[in-house]
């Protein structure tokens, strides 16, 4: 189970990638890379997550990390 994305920013690019973790308990981690390079890596423990809840608790995990990158960038322009 997992998300990646990638996008163009200038010219590097921007990837993010979300993986869920079954031992030693359910995590999921996000890593952000920026031209291949390994930038930030944000985890989240999900031990008390229902199992029918974890493909949209990790859609969403990724989506919410995606959003603040975005977010930073638009203030990086500004």
């Amino acid at each position: 189970m997992g998300r990646l994305d990638a996008f163009d920013v200038g010219p590097k690019k921007l990837t993010v990638q979300t993986e869920f973790f079954a031992r030693p308990h359910w995590r999921i981690e996000s890593k952000v890379y920026l031209a291949g390079a390994l930038k930030k890596v944000y985890t989240e423990d999900l031990s008390q997550t229902p199992e029918g809840e974890l493909q949209r608790t990790i859609d969403q995990f990724h989506k919410t990390k995606i959003d603040e990158i975005v977010a930073g960038l638009r203030k990086l322009q500004q």
